[in-house]
């Protein structure tokens, strides 16, 4: 397939006429605001917590001590002692593509922020001191990881420069695999060579590690994860979650992300959810069927 025009989360503002290979169908059923289910109340006193001003791109939790990280258009941010958002080191980035790797080692992608002197493409960063602090690992100045996922100590990344799905077996050489107009991609954790993909046509499979990919079909997903073989999980544009045991071929809904329109989807496990929405970050501990908000959020559009 042809490489993007433009980044598929601009392309969410055009006609639907004009989308194109978006996922235009699905875009048809977006919802901005109420008809969610679950438990949406926040843990404690919300009246006392502050809100979150930043569109969120990705969600982690450190296997370290189990803190939730939230990637954000202006930093890396988590929840501090009283559930308000804490800016995490000094680094105020556009983090794009996020993800935590391991005991507190995160991989991310995204632009430096205004006035930084840094190239506008950050390719892949990483940290080992839970994102404190970071260090280019390769592609500066060259990709913009909108996705990234890994398996196994293999690293996948959606490059959105050209529209290819790159892989790196040690986060500094990478091979270029298909091309594909894709907002989102999730890596099988005990098979790196199956990965599913979000396109126009419903989620399109891979089994020979992204290197070619069968047509999309099924039902229209905005972002995957993928917990456990048996365990991938995909949220639509309404905020519908739902759960495949089979990598992709058969879908069952386990319930709706309440708060609008999902920004961010991230399965710890098979039971344990993270999505952020409009108006918060829920979790979820019994695999999607309701949910608690942990971070709240006011500035809900896309950047």
């Amino acid at each position: 397939m042809p490489a993007p025009a433009a980044p598929l989360r601009a392309l969410r503002n055009r006609s639907l006429a004009t989308l194109g290979p978006v996922a235009a169908g699905a875009l048809l059923l977006a919802a901005c605001g109420g008809g969610a289910t679950g438990d949406d109340a926040p843990a404690g006193n919300s009246a006392s917590r502050a809100a979150l001003h930043s569109h969120i791109h990705g969600l982690g939790v450190d296997p370290a001590d189990g803190t939730l990280y939230v990637a954000t258009h202006e930093g890396v941010f988590t929840p501090d002692d009283a559930g308000n958002p804490r800016l995490v080191g000094t680094r105020k980035d556009d983090f794009m593509g996020f993800t935590v790797a391991g005991a507190g080692t995160f991989l991310a992608s995204g632009h430096p922020a205004p006035g930084s002197g840094e190239p506008g493409n950050h390719g892949l960063i990483r940290s080992t001191d839970a994102g404190k602090t970071w260090k280019s690992a390769s592609l500066q100045g060259e990709a913009d990881f909108h996705s990234l996922d890994h398996a196994k100590g293999v690293i996948y990344g959606y490059d959105s420069t050209a529209g290819v799905l790159r892989m790196s077996e040690d986060g500094k050489s990478w091979q270029d695999r298909a091309r594909l107009q894709a907002l989102d991609f999730a890596v099988n954790p005990a098979d790196p060579d199956q990965v599913a993909a979000t396109t126009a046509d419903g989620v399109a499979r891979s089994t020979d590690g992204g290197a070619r990919f069968a047509p999309g079909d099924g039902p229209g997903m905005e972002f995957l994860s993928w917990a456990a073989p048996d365990a991938l999980f995909g949220v639509d544009f309404t905020g519908a979650l739902s759960v495949s045991t089979d990598g992709g071929a058969g879908w069952t809904k386990t319930g709706t992300v309440p708060g609008g329109q999902p920004q961010a989807l991230t399965a710890v496990d098979a039971t344990h959810i993270l999505a952020a929405t409009q108006d918060g970050v829920y979790e979820s501990k019994d695999g999607g069927r309701t949910f608690t908000k942990r971070l709240s959020v006011t500035n809900g559009d896309h950047h």
